[in-house]
């Protein structure tokens, strides 16, 4: 699949709230998703309400937000 060139900044929104033994496998294909994009040369921003995830990690993703993940924000 070419790359298209109309896209800059990719937004990838993490599974928040996980059950025991789910988590990394949501975690793990989040943080290769960033890295993937990032390697070709996307901006890519993170939202994740969980704080304690792999993909929080500062060097995955241009931009981390760790924020609730509701309507309202």
């Amino acid at each position: 699949m070419p790359k298209r060139k109309d896209i800059q900044k990719i937004l990838i929104i993490g599974a928040g709230p996980i059950v025991i033994g789910q988590a990394c496998e949501f975690d793990y294909s989040g943080a290769q998703a960033c890295k993937s994009l990032r390697e070709e040369g996307y901006e890519v921003v993170l939202i994740n309400s969980n704080p304690a995830t792999i993909m929080t990690d500062p060097e995955l993703a241009n931009k981390t937000y760790i924020e609730p993940i509701t309507k309202e924000f």
